[in-house]
């Protein structure tokens, strides 16, 4: 299977564009890019059934945050706080920057 690109990080700002969650807003806890997907925080929630691991221990039902596939999420610029299309651009010193389309600035971490 060939994997595309992806332009997210860990602690960007995300919205949802299709599925069960449009709209909401999130932030990246862990990009998987061998599958395209991104985990995002309370988002895509799903209900995991576990055993007892211990003879006092009770079964029971944990919620936790499943992979939504980066086609599905797009990137809220923190200089315009709109969501749009990401670039990639070379500064003079020779650093690879992502920046907003809309407003032309740069969206790195700071």
């Amino acid at each position: 299977m060939k994997q595309g690109k992806t332009y997210l990080k860990k602690d960007d700002q995300v919205e949802v564009i299709a599925g069960k969650d449009k709209g909401r807003v999130g932030k990246v806890l862990r990009v998987l890019r061998d599958q395209d997907k991104a985990v995002v925080e309370r988002i895509n929630m799903i209900k995991r059934h576990t055993k007892p691991q211990e003879m006092n221990q009770q079964g029971q039902i944990v919620e936790k945050e499943a992979p939504i596939h980066v086609s599905n999420l797009q990137l809220i610029c923190p200089e315009c706080t709109k969501t749009g299309r990401i670039g990639k651009k070379i500064l003079e010193d020779g650093t690879k920057v992502r920046f907003c389309k809309s407003c032309g600035e740069s969206i790195e971490s700071k």
